[in-house]
């Protein structure tokens, strides 16, 4: 048995509508949207009396399937992370994207509004950039040469 590749990543957003525009920008559709509780999901998660939207975003197409998972919590409050957009710090550091134009993708992003954290670089066969996504989450682009 070995792994085979990412299923998803999951966002906990406190602006859902916000999260999937986001996402529909890098070109995810909602796929399943759902609300999550009741004891089989407490105990799952680990969070006693959760009760959240849990929406299914993917890439149309993707092979394998790529999907981003938004988690909007009605109850409990979720605890903010003042650190999210950190990348000096341990732990989660941020997810990348593999897109076709690079160039076109940023500008296309820039005009909906969405911020660069930094300007375009080439790195290992890559040109990269982070953006500033939902929640302070690091997101990156790479379009390989």
């Amino acid at each position: 048995m070995a792994l085979k590749h990412i299923d998803h990543v999951t966002v906990v957003v406190a602006d859902l509508a916000a999260a999937q525009r986001f996402f529909s920008l890098l070109g995810f559709k909602e796929d399943k949207a759902v609300v999550i509780s009741g004891p089989v999901m407490d105990h799952y998660m680990g969070v006693p009396g959760i009760e959240a939207d849990h929406v299914t975003l993917i890439m149309v197409d993707a092979n394998p399937r790529c999907e981003v998972q938004l988690l909007h919590y009605r109850q409990p409050t979720p605890r903010s992370d003042p650190n999210a957009d950190r990348l000096d710090r341990l732990g989660y550091n941020h997810m990348c994207f593999a897109v076709s134009d690079i160039d076109e993708m940023i500008e296309r992003l820039t005009k909906a509004g969405v911020r660069l954290r930094n300007e375009p670089m080439t790195f290992h066969d890559r040109k990269l950039v982070f953006l500033e996504g939902p929640e302070g989450v690091t997101v990156e682009l790479a379009e390989w040469r």
